[in-house]
């Protein structure tokens, strides 16, 4: 199977995983009056099902490494498989939401986005744009690796995107954590009212520095084959 078509599989799933996961999302929100995430007792206590939703977000994540790990050849292509496969399923899952329940109403509506370890608060657009970043990057990883010329980004903006995302966690779970010492009903009743933009854009400019070295080295690498290419067909003197 060609990588194009290993590509085209992962998307398909991550897509028909999204449906799955929206439509779960849909049912919970509809049985605890939470289609909007954005209002007073945003997560209720609901008992076992809390503890289900939480083995449902881990599980939701095996499953997408789990397609990685076998759609690649290599561990790079195998974590780049992962990467588009979460960067769909993420795009798609706001958009069959939006289908299931006519939200969000917009980008900039607040979302609970995960629960582990502490609850998620971020304007839609702000996953969103982590997810094409995810998208893009593990697109270049999987379609791009050669076992003769391995593509992966230099050490230095694999730290600035590390760095990048440990901002990006702070950012999502700093109102949780502010609620911390008060206990677990706190936590719950949480409502931000301003996302800081200014260090999630810095935290998405340094997740994105792994991704534009792999845009770079891409297209080196295609000048490279362009002027064997043309060295090969030009004609002899």
């Amino acid at each position: 199977m060609s990588e194009a078509n290993r590509c085209a599989w992962v998307g398909g799933f991550a897509i028909a995983m999204a449906w799955v996961e929206a439509a779960a999302v849909f049912y919970l929100r509809m049985l605890v009056d939470r289609v909007e995430p954005y209002q007073p007792n945003p997560l209720p206590d609901v008992g076992r099902w809390g503890q289900a939703e939480l083995v449902r977000e881990v599980a939701t994540l095996l499953m997408l490494a789990a397609v990685g790990a076998l759609a690649g050849r290599t561990g790079r292509s195998r974590f780049g498989y992962a990467c588009v496969a979460f960067g769909v399923w993420d795009l798609a899952y706001y958009a069959f939401l939006k289908v299931l329940t006519g939200w969000p109403h917009s980008l900039l509506d607040w979302d609970i986005l995960f629960l582990i370890p502490l609850p998620w608060w971020g304007p839609v657009l702000a996953p969103a744009l982590i997810a094409l970043l995810l998208l893009v990057g593990g697109a270049l990883l999987g379609l791009g690796d050669r076992p003769e010329q391995p593509l992966w980004p230099q050490r230095l903006t694999v730290w600035a995107g590390g760095v990048g995302a440990l901002l990006a966690l702070g950012v999502f779970t700093a109102d949780a954590a502010r609620a911390l010492p008060d206990g677990e009903a706190a936590i719950r009743n949480v409502l931000p009212v301003r996302f800081p933009w200014a260090l999630f854009l810095l935290a998405w400019v340094l997740m994105a520095a792994p991704v534009a070295d792999l845009v770079g080295q891409v297209t080196q690498r295609r000048r490279e084959d362009f002027e064997q290419l043309r060295e090969v067909t030009a004609p002899n003197p």
